[in-house]
Parts: C-alpha cells; sequence; structure tokens
C-alpha cells in the first residue's frame, strides 16, 4: 500500500494528525500572539489545522507544505469550508525544498512531529531558525524518551536509543541555538490513547 494512502487512512477520523488535543492546539494559538497578516510556514502541515487556526485568529498568511496528496486534499477543504478568504495557500511537496522568498523573513515556522524531514531535531531547529525574522517564532514537535528505552522496545520499534532525547535535551537544543523557550506541550496518555486509537 501506499504509505501515504495508508496515513490518510490512519489518520481519516483526525483533525489534528498529531498526539495532541484541539484544546492544547487553541491554548498553543492564542499563546502566539502573531501580528495580524503574520507570515507564516507549516512544514508537514497534515489536515491544516494549525494553519486555518492561524488564519482565523490572526488572518495569518502564508503556506502549508507537506508531502501527502491525501492531507492536502483536506486541508484545502477545511480552509475553503472555514476561511476562504484567508492569504493561506497548501502545497504538496518535500518540506526540505521549501525555502522563503527571503532568509529571516516569516512571522512563524513550524515542523510539528516531522523533523525527520531535515534529518532530525536539531537540523529542523537551524531550518526554521534561517527562515523567521528576529523574534519570531520556531514551533517544533518533537517525540522524547519517557524512559531509557529497553532493548526489546528498540528490537520491536525498529528505533535506536539515538533517535530521541529527553523532553530536556529537546528544550535545551533550542537554547543552544539561541532561541528563547516560551512553552512546551506535551502529550499525555489520553492524547496517545486518542492519537492511536482512531
Amino acid at each position: 500500500m501506499d504509505t501515504w494512502k495508508f496515513y490518510d487512512i490512519t489518520h481519516r477520523e483526525h483533525v489534528v494528525c498529531n498526539p495532541t488535543s484541539e484544546q492544547k492546539l487553541t491554548r498553543l494559538v492564542e499563546l502566539l500572539r502573531l501580528p495580524t497578516n503574520a507570515q507564516v510556514v507549516d512544514i508537514a502541515c497534515g489536515k491544516g489545522e494549525f494553519l486555518i487556526r492561524l488564519a482565523e485568529a490572526y488572518d495569518a498568511r502564508g503556506m502549508g507544505i507537506d508531502i501527502s496528496s491525501f492531507h492536502i486534499a483536506d486541508a484545502e477543504r477545511s480552509l475553503k469550508a472555514r476561511a476562504s478568504g484567508a492569504g493561506i495557500t497548501f502545497t504538496q511537496m518535500d518540506g526540505a525544498a521549501f525555502k522563503p522568498d527571503k532568509p529571516h523573513s516569516l512571522d512563524l515556522a513550524s515542523c510539528i512531529g516531522a523533523s525527520w524531514i531535515f534529518g532530525g531535531h536539531a537540523s529542523t531547529l537551524e531550518a526554521l531558525t534561517g527562515m523567521v525574522k528576529p523574534g519570531g517564532w520556531v514551533i517544533v514537535g518533537e517525540p522524547y524518551w519517557l524512559q531509557k528505552p529497553s532493548s526489546d522496545y528498540l528490537e520491536a520499534s525498529g528505533c535506536t536509543r539515538e533517535d530521541f532525547g529527553s523532553h530536556f535535551s529537546n528544550a535545551e537544543a533550542g537554547e543552544q541555538r539561541g532561541l528563547d523557550l516560551v512553552h512546551t506541550m506535551v502529550s499525555s496518555k489520553d492524547d496517545w490513547d486518542r492519537y492511536e486509537g482512531l
């Protein structure tokens, strides 16, 4: 089966294509306090929920990028239904190939749950930091180990210990690149149950 068709099926009932809640996403949007007409990009935008909420709240303008034609089609339908006049477009492409018209020109750049696009957490932070203007927002969603994984778990999951760090090391990686930590969102067991169970 096509990988992106598989994700379309497994994410069909999801509004947000990550293990979080709509309430947490609402709170994140509120905390951003973006200027009107903020210029934004969301790489691996899924069904576009985050960008559409930014358009609804701040009249944000910009682009959602996803490699899945299925997610892009869902995002375009949602945009048409909820914010058809918004200056948001959705584009199917490899997110790593995206470059803003000018470096350091965006108010917000995000990549939530897909740091593999840029080769990992650190390189995702670096790529997004190069897109935003001074004082702009860099938003990255990154898994982390709750505890040291066992060898059996690693074998069953196909992961290595080095694939993820701790919650602290994720935050520290941003600070090491000159970013100020403003907010973290942590997926609860209920968030994971909802994400994996739908």
